[in-house]
């Protein structure tokens, strides 16, 4: 990556901005420093201090091809294109321009982030005092450059120039030019003609040892080539950046985009806002869809080479990592964001059959982005039974079996071809041969932190669970209607006054979907006592209610006896059962390869509020 590092003068500089030479690609943050910040770098500059490295990026290659716009405050009579972009810096440069070469006031706030208007000085008395703070010698002026006290009576007017020389104020917005300098010396030291030696003695003084220190003063500057890949231009922007911004490469893509007059953050708002219609696409994010862009992108690209019969170890990957997706054109965004969104929306479709309604019971956002890939790639094929039968065995195992939950864009290549090839008559999958569940798991499984727990939660309902009190099987209305959330079977207050150990009474075993009515009849009561109650709610006999545990995987004896040990035995066996059928593969009760339950993190219980629910009874 070719550099070129200069010094150059902090005027020339300046006076590049104000031309827009140099200027500010459109992933840059807005320029928001306050006073406080403003006066400690010119007291910095004044004193001849370094102030950090400004870095910039060539315009005329690929990297350099983003939407560029002038350093605030900063008004182009034409619209030329920058020979430089300001990667790092941009703050400091703007603070300088703004206070030093605009001219005009500069539009700041105060540290608690109120807005000001203040013009800078430098109070020379204190300046030239050796004892003094320098940044005590910057004083920032209001607009109308009157200090006034909080009655809002004037104690300091300096609005004209003769007040500001009897005052020694010198006007730093006029540092760069040497004809207004000029006329401020004459001017002050006409304040007292009787003691112009005097006078002339200390405006020398603080012309040489603070203005000239300004005037002189240099920039060290890394001037990136542009050659510079972008990847590279986004990886030292992140590395650099002063403000400890991290650059998303959707805005870095947006302003590459924007070049070409098209507006990414404007089509993806609009796409986001037909995701967002489906309650469980609402977290899905920007870059969540340039991955699977990307994916298909590259997808695209390898398909076409092997097409040719060309050496096959020399095809391109499949691949949605940063490079790739820095790396799409705007061809190819356009080509594919279309199709990424339906199959998005007919993966909204794919987890409310898998009673998945909602976005903070998705177990895994990430795995979206395949599911999307391969649902374009496969067409309506996808919906075919057999077809559909192995999607959802592929999804499963990503779910229980937890893959999904670090670092994915390998993951996300790998599942787009093998599962489209598994599809054509290819071997299964990694991600179905490589998937386990251990049995131990269930005692961790406690919250909805793990995919695992939302997973065991939405089996519980696609296999046709019912409600303990409301005669209705469970769709995207009634999940919404009757605020169905996952609730303890054997009750908090119950476990804890019956020596039953948190694992047990917080592991998912010892929880299933049921709506916020049927919660508030268990409150904190024992399985015997409540199981009447919600009978005689709901209008049924105690046989009915037995077939409706039974949906559950509960067998209702043991809660008619409260007999939890032979409960949580018989129901951890069952819902493995469940993991088996919805993987496709044997699940053993027994821990394998070494592991147990110390093999797995533990979660924070759910909070779960049993006894607000006795409480709001007891209140009737």
């Amino acid at each position: 990556m070719p550099f070129d590092s200069p010094d150059v003068n902090l005027g020339d500089l300046l006076k590049d901005a104000s031309s827009g030479k140099i200027q500010l690609p459109d992933f840059q943050r807005e320029w928001k420093w306050d006073t406080d910040q403003i006066r400690s770098l010119l007291a910095s500059i004044s004193l001849g201090y370094p102030v950090g490295v400004l870095m910039t990026l060539e315009v005329g290659g690929d990297s350099g091809k983003f939407l560029p716009r002038p350093i605030s405050g900063v008004t182009l009579t034409d619209a030329r294109a920058p020979d430089q972009l300001v990667l790092d810096g941009q703050q400091r440069l703007t603070s300088l321009y703004q206070s030093l070469f605009s001219g005009a006031p500069v539009n700041t706030k105060d540290p608690r982030g109120k807005k000001l208007v203040r013009w800078y000085y430098l109070d020379i008395a204190t300046a030239l005092d050796p004892d003094a703070d320098r940044e005590d010698a910057l004083v920032a002026i209001p607009e109308d450059r009157i200090i006034r006290n909080f009655r809002g009576e004037s104690i300091a007017d300096y609005s004209t120039t003769e007040s500001k020389c009897r005052a020694e104020m010198f006007p730093l917005s006029k540092v760069f030019d040497s004809t207004a300098i000029d006329q401020w010396m004459v001017n002050y030291l006409q304040q007292d003609p009787t003691h112009m030696p005097q006078r002339l003695a200390r405006w020398s003084e603080f012309r040489s040892s603070v203005l000239n220190s300004i005037i002189a003063y240099t920039v060290p500057v890394i001037i990136l080539k542009k050659e510079t890949p972008k990847e590279a231009v986004c990886t030292v922007f992140e590395k650099v950046n002063t403000g400890g911004i991290v650059l998303n490469v959707f805005e870095l893509l947006t302003a590459s985009f924007a070049a070409h007059n098209f507006r990414l953050n404007l089509d993806w708002k609009q796409r986001q806002a037909r995701l967002n219609a489906k309650p469980a696409l609402q977290s899905v994010e920007s870059t969540d869809f340039l991955q699977a862009v990307a994916l298909l992108t590259t997808y695209e690209r390898r398909r076409s080479y092997l097409a040719t019969g060309e050496d096959p170890t020399r095809a391109p990957g499949i691949s949605c990592k940063r490079r790739d997706i820095l790396n799409l054109s705007l061809a190819d965004y356009q080509k594919w964001a279309e199709p990424v969104t339906l199959a998005l929306l007919k993966a909204a479709e794919f987890l409310a059959g898998e009673r998945i309604f909602q976005a903070r019971d998705v177990p895994y956002r990430t795995q979206l982005v395949p599911l999307a890939a391969i649902r374009v790639v496969l067409g309506n094929q996808a919906d075919l039974h057999g077809v559909a039968e192995k999607l959802r065995q592929w999804y499963w195992c990503g779910v229980l079996g937890e893959l999904y939950g670090g670092t994915t864009e390998s993951r996300f290549a790998r599942d787009l071809g093998d599962v489209v090839e598994w599809v054509n008559g290819g071997p299964e999958p990694l991600t179905v041969g490589d998937a386990t569940f251990n049995s131990a798991r269930l005692l961790t499984l406690r919250t909805r932190n793990s995919a695992a727990y939302k997973g065991m939660y939405a089996l519980l309902m696609r296999d046709g669970c019912l409600d303990w009190i409301y005669d209705k099987s469970i769709d995207l209305a009634s999940f919404f209607d009757f605020r169905l959330d996952i609730h303890h079977i054997f009750p908090k207050y119950w476990c804890s006054t019956h020596a039953v150990d948190q694992g047990r009474q917080e592991s998912i075993v010892n929880k299933t979907a049921i709506s916020f009515s049927a919660n508030r009849m268990i409150g904190g009561r024992a399985p015997s006592e409540y199981l009447p109650l919600i009978e005689k709610r709901a209008g049924m006999d105690a046989d009915r209610l037995n077939a409706i545990l039974r949906t559950h995987a509960i067998e209702p004896t043991r809660l008619r006896s409260d007999d939890f040990d032979t409960f949580f035995e018989d129901r951890k066996r069952a819902l493995l059962a469940k993991i088996s059928s919805a993987m496709g593969k044997s699940v053993d009760d027994v821990a394998r390869d070494g592991e147990t339950l110390d093999s797995f993190e533990e979660e924070a219980p759910d909070t779960v509020d049993d006894e607000v629910f006795e409480l709001l009874e007891a209140a009737g």
